[in-house]
């Protein structure tokens, strides 16, 4: 039974508490003083005991109250912390100044098939330099990679202090690179990354997020093409979000922003002393923090032979080697390219593998210009628009009609990014709630020299017709046909063939 005394802080009154205890020989497992209050587990005491020994405590000076408790303040505190350790999903393990194991949660526990409290770090860790380094730190050192019970994790080290400037010891936990991956990659994005954040309506991008939605449930590599500033990477991201990996880590990278060497330490990892000023222990790569996850490699066509050959093993097997390494690492990650040039030509021309050309085009998916996504233009334009007033926190602005022609005609050599490019630098230079053509700094381009003076305009349908006229002569130049300018402009085709012979314009 474990009671609970209250009583008036006092010189001896703990002694006389425990001595009414003791003179009724009753064993006492466990006793807590919070001053003004004492704890008591005694097992052996009974229900006929504690009537007569209530009374005897009540008539002890300063004793306030006794009353009966399920737990003590100790043992809540014991099971909370037990609870809190299991729930911890990673391994974590306590150890004192010397770098004796104190604590270790149920994870760690199965990871080492035995508790190790009590045992030495230089015992638990394949690396018996690793106990030295982190005592004479004082447990702060950078995340390093170790090896435990042959098995390679991150080591994070938190020091505990017992007072100012005093090292009690240190708290460990170890990661699965995986674990780090998932961090990463939230870290580095954070939105919805599914089909809603690929706007459009025009009949290019249905087709796409139609196709997309059944590549991405395919667990196959998978190629991604288009012009430069089409949103690959926005593809790839929706790509893993429909994806059963989509719980898993997504994480990106450049093959064309990297010289060869740092290109491959960043994909592949290296190994511990691999070259000079390599961290302590190696450092995992993209793929093994991805590890049931996604990678993306954008600008894949930009690789290397060496790094080509490299990736090709890879795409074989699911093993490679870290640089410096000889072991072979095995991971399961699904790989997505993308790239904007010819790697059919490039296959000819003898600059892109022709055996790794296959293995990444399994699956592929072909992200249309934006000036083959029609009414889209205008769509993206004011979203775009929306989004910079937010970001330079100025007043909303909208754009004027007139600029619907200059945003429809504009060949858009760099596509959705350069029309965000340019509506935020509108929506930045711009002081008014209005954005004119002037606004846009769209100079060069077809459409700019036909811009009607609107003082000379004597209607509203007069405007109407000049604007429709225009668009039409200019668009019809690059689209030959009533079917392909329909589809550019997102309408019928027999719209569009009684507006060109209403204006007259042909061939």
């Amino acid at each position: 039974m474990r009671i609970h005394v209250t009583f008036i802080d006092r010189v001896g009154i703990t002694q006389e508490v425990l001595a009414l205890l003791g003179g009724r020989n009753l064993n006492l497992e466990a006793v807590e003083m919070v001053p003004p209050n004492v704890y008591i587990d005694a097992p052996t005491l009974g229900a006929e005991v504690l009537d007569e020994l209530r009374e005897a405590l009540l008539a002890v000076r300063g004793v306030q109250a006794v009353k009966v408790v399920d737990i003590l303040p100790g043992q809540r505190r014991h099971l909370q912390l037990d609870a809190l350790l299991a729930a911890v999903s990673d391994p974590v393990l306590a150890v004192d100044d010397s770098g004796h194991a104190l604590l270790a949660n149920p994870a760690l526990i199965s990871l080492h098939g035995s508790d190790p409290t009590g045992e030495p770090l230089s015992r638990l860790f394949d690396d018996p330099g690793l106990a030295q380094t982190l005592i004479a730190r004082g447990f702060r050192i950078p995340m390093c990679e170790v090896a435990f019970k042959g098995q390679a994790l991150l080591l994070d080290a938190t020091p505990v202090s017992a007072g100012p400037g005093e090292l009690a010891g240190g708290l460990l936990t170890l990661y699965p690179p995986s674990r780090i991956g998932e961090r990463l990659a939230s870290l580095r994005h954070d939105g919805g990354d599914g089909l809603d954040d690929l706007l459009g309506r025009s009949p290019s991008i249905k087709q796409l997020k139609a196709r997309l939605r059944k590549v991405a449930r395919l667990d196959a590599h998978l190629l991604i093409r288009g012009e430069t500033g089409t949103g690959k990477e926005l593809v790839a991201r929706a790509c893993h979000t429909l994806s059963d990996r989509r719980d898993a880590p997504f994480l990106a990278l450049n093959c064309a922003a990297l010289p060869e060497s740092l290109a491959e330490s960043e994909l592949f990892g290296y190994s511990a002393g691999a070259f000079t000023g390599a961290q302590r222990g190696g450092k995992p790569g993209l793929l093994e923090l991805a590890d049931g996850g996604t990678v993306f490699l954008d600008e894949v066509g930009e690789m290397s032979p060496y790094l080509q050959a490299k990736l090709l093993r890879f795409l074989s097997d699911g093993c490679f080697r870290r640089v410096g390494g000889d072991r072979e690492v095995q991971v399961n990650v699904r790989v997505l390219g993308a790239t904007h040039r010819p790697l059919e030509r490039m296959v000819s021309e003898g600059s892109f593998r022709e055996d790794l050309f296959y293995r990444l085009n399994v699956l592929n998916l072909d992200v249309p210009p934006l000036r083959e996504r029609g009414q889209d233009i205008l769509l993206l334009a004011e979203h775009f628009l929306h989004q910079a007033c937010a970001q330079i926190q100025r007043a909303p602005c909208r754009l004027a009609p007139a600029t619907f022609a200059l945003l429809l005609g504009n060949p858009w050599s760099g596509n959705v990014r350069q029309l965000q490019n340019v509506i935020f630098r509108a929506a930045a230079i711009s002081e008014g709630e209005l954005i004119d053509c002037d606004g846009l700094e769209l100079a060069g381009t077809a459409l700019v020299s036909e811009k009607a003076d609107p003082m000379a305009v004597s209607s509203l349908e007069e405007a109407v017709q000049g604007f429709e006229k225009n668009l039409l002569q200019q668009l019809f130049a690059h689209y030959p046909s009533t079917r392909q300018l329909a589809a550019r402009l997102n309408t019928s085709h027999t719209a569009i063939g009684q507006r060109l012979r209403k204006y007259g314009i042909s061939r």
